[in-house]
């Protein structure tokens, strides 16, 4: 009963649906004057460079998500994009292609739309500073409603997105044809006597297509959730709602969350159950439990390690620190494009250390790129620039500048000009307490009336270094390194060592992994993609995190491994981008080895179980109509040598949308303190290589227990809704 109420409730709502679009996700929309503006459309040029600058109509369409642009010229052809691809909104000139057309066009009526992922920036100037406010508060409005939207509208966004793909002819009704259209689409290989029968179910006016809330019921067929419904059961005393005992009975037992779970289960009822009538009964039906497993609770994630968590007062070198290589290029090596977009993408997802490859420059003003190629300039003072704007966007945790000098010293004055008018108070100009420093600060940074946000030095120069520049080093200095044994003896704690991969490779087979991680719990070391990687392709950055290694550089604008584990392991504390190491590879007298984890004091090894039971509404990954992906799921661990392992589970033939395995895999775990858990879902090809479908990457000390949703990203690290996994998590002590 409680759930025919739940679906009456939901059609409902969804009946008039251009009224109930406007109503879920942008109430007011009526009295909104920069809405209805967007929604009769604006002519503003859309800027690619100084001398490319096209006229194109931007409007916002009738669902209120998606951007509709086209030319003049181009007859019926015209580009989309939703408004939840949008990532930030930039005010003014803060792109470089709006600066170089500065001179021609004012800053206020000059904006960047930043979409998610590495997608290029759309530049726009309007005809006026008044439209283009009309589109900026607008767009800002749109994108805080969608960020404000609760599961149960999410999940009714999605209902409606589909329906408005399949009614290719816009009158309101979909018919068989566009129903079979639909599953290809949505992933689904069913055959037609079964998908005619859904239809013919769902079709309860019997006029041979299906209206808003027919479209409702076919919905709730096609994605009918057995494998919820089994664990809902189980746990139901009348297998028709969740009373709160049964509720709680549940997150005990099965979910670990304590003894004292009275408390949660009267929140998660509150929070997630769509039918008041449940709520008075103080229960949960099979929507809300749905809802609860679909959600941040519901995820493998532990929410209480989102934010920061961790001690932020050790010295610097107790913490890993996310970082960047060669931060200004957008592509390769070579020929890439330089940028200070990639600055400030870098810090905007949390980096802490960014490379700046300064050389002579015309005119007396230093530039940036990678020297002796062919990749493109930009100006220092504008990498400044980026780096002063948007360093602590994202974290207030300190910000360190990894400068290679190749400037003459009258260009290295122009530098440090630059550097303390631009940054200001925000550039580290002296030890935090005006005293000689004897060791490395924390994160912190505050132990006397000072802001916490600082940017400091780790400097490498090529040339004769300006007492300006060098006075801008506070306490990071780069050095030659001799031999671990030197560094022992005569080593200042202020002293960086910076290796490429391979020469760090080197001395953990010549001193021995236990020698590095010894060093590196009083030292910081910075490791940098080697040379020959001209594609801009990163090594796997945990064989340097297991010797203790806190700055490891990577190539930000290369998705894949590297960057899923880079992007996994500084998802927790905040994303603040500082990860405190585990305690025996901070104190020295610990002499941890990676590749022996058993002798250390403390040794507690677990077992690692994963349950792979279902996926829901994967991509498809190949551009052919009929193509339906074969997903298979390779569950990953990274961390000590002893703990490397990967396990798969078969393959689903031509199901995308409901995949079911139940496939269990086991893994040992010797340190659970460094692993890295990667889930990968791709698309089995026995004749090539298997396509990648959606990730998952996260430390295990922050993976839930229990049945919980991995909810998939793209290659590069944005979110793909609603794609998931649903699996069962269990961690327990070896025996």
């Amino acid at each position: 009963l409680l759930c025919r109420l739940w679906r009456v409730d939901w059609i409902e709502r969804i009946v008039n649906r251009e009224e109930y679009m406007a109503v879920v996700f942008f109430p007011g929309i009526q009295e909104d004057d920069n809405l209805q503006s967007m929604v009769v459309g604006t002519v503003m040029r859309k800027i690619k460079s100084r001398t490319w600058k096209k006229q194109r109509y931007f409007k916002l369409q009738d669902d209120c998500m998606t951007i509709w642009y086209k030319s003049k010229k181009a007859g019926n052809a015209h580009s989309t994009f939703s408004v939840s691809d949008v990532e930030a909104i930039r005010e003014g000139h803060q792109s470089e292609v709006l600066l170089s057309i500065a001179d021609e066009f004012p800053a206020n009526r000059c904006f960047t739309l930043v979409f998610r992922g590495r997608r290029a920036n759309l530049d726009l100037v309007a005809d006026s500073a008044d439209e283009a406010q009309s589109w900026i508060r607008g767009l800002k409005k749109l994108i805080e409603n969608l960020e404000n939207m609760g599961e149960r509208e999410k999940l009714d966004q999605w209902i409606g997105d589909w329906f408005k793909k399949a009614d290719k002819n816009n009158d309101g009704r979909m018919n068989f044809k566009e129903v079979q259209d639909l599953l290809k689409m949505m992933n689904v290989d069913m055959n037609e006597h079964h998908a005619h029968r859904l239809f013919t179910k769902a079709d309860e006016s019997q006029s041979g297509s299906l209206k808003d809330d027919e479209f409702v019921l076919f919905y709730k067929m096609l994605t009918q959730r057995d494998d919820v419904m089994r664990v809902f059961q189980e746990y139901s005393s009348d297998a028709q709602k969740l009373s709160q005992s049964d509720l709680e009975v549940f997150l005990r037992e099965e979910q670990l969350e304590g003894d004292d779970v009275e408390p949660l289960a009267k929140q998660l009822i509150e929070r997630y159950e769509p039918s008041d009538t449940a709520k008075l009964l103080k229960a949960m039906t099979f929507d809300g439990f749905l809802m609860y497993l679909g959600s941040a609770e519901g995820s493998i994630f532990n929410p209480q390690r989102r934010g920061i968590f961790q001690d932020m007062s050790q010295p610097l070198c107790h913490y890993f620190i996310s970082s960047s290589h060669n931060t200004y290029l957008m592509e390769d090596q070579l020929r890439g494009q330089s940028s200070v977009e990639g600055y400030i993408r870098a810090l905007n997802r949390g980096c802490r250390c960014v490379e700046v490859d300064c050389w002579d420059g015309a005119n007396g003003e230093p530039i940036v790129y990678h020297g002796h190629t062919f990749t493109s300039k930009i100006l220092f003072k504008d990498v400044v620039n980026a780096v002063g704007n948007y360093a602590f966007k994202v974290s207030e945790y300190p910000v360190i500048l990894s400068i290679e000098n190749h400037c003459n010293v009258e260009q290295q004055r122009v530098m440090a000009q630059h550097l303390k008018r631009i940054l200001g108070d925000k550039l580290l100009k002296s030890t935090l307490d005006g005293r000689a420093a004897v060791g490395l600060p924390s994160p912190e940074v505050s132990p006397c009336l000072r802001a916490r946000a600082k940017v400091g030095f780790l400097g490498q120069s090529k040339q004769r270094l300006s007492k300006e520049l060098s006075d801008c080093v506070v306490y990071c200095k780069s050095v030659h390194f001799s031999s671990f044994k030197h560094s022992r003896i005569h080593s200042k704690f202020y002293e960086v060592a910076s290796f490429t991969e391979s020469k760090a490779r080197k001395h953990l087979r010549e001193a021995g992994e236990s020698t590095f991680v010894h060093h590196n719990s009083r030292q910081l070391t910075r490791v940098y993609p080697t040379g020959f990687r001209t594609d801009s392709s990163n090594f796997n950055p945990q064989e340097m995190w297991n010797a203790g290694c806190q700055i490891v550089a990577l190539n930000f604008q290369t998705a894949g491994e590297g960057m899923d584990l880079n992007d996994g392991l500084f998802s927790q504390n905040g994303r603040c981008g500082y990860v405190l190491k585990p305690s025996f590879m901070r104190e020295p007298e610990k002499r941890f080895n990676p590749e022996t984890p058993q002798r250390r004091d403390g040794y507690q090894p677990v077992v690692l179980t994963v349950q792979v039971i279902s996926g829901q509404q994967l991509p498809k990954v190949n551009i052919k109509e009929d193509s339906i992906v074969d997903p298979l799921v390779r569950v990953e661990i990274h961390g000590v040598p002893l703990d490397q392992a990967k396990q798969e589970t078969r393959y689903i033939e031509n199901n995308g949308f409901n995949p079911v395995w139940y496939d269990m895999l086991r893994f040992t775990i010797h340190s659970p303190e460094l692993a890295m858990v990667r889930i990968v879902v791709e698309d089995y090809d026995k004749t090539s290589k298997n396509d990648f479908v959606g990730q998952y990457t996260l430390p295990l000390s922050c993976m839930q227990q229990g049945y919980r949703h991995i909810h998939l990203l793209s290659k590069d690290g944005t979110s793909i809704p609603p794609a998931s996994l649903f699996v069962h998590i269990r961690i327990s002590e070896l025996e």
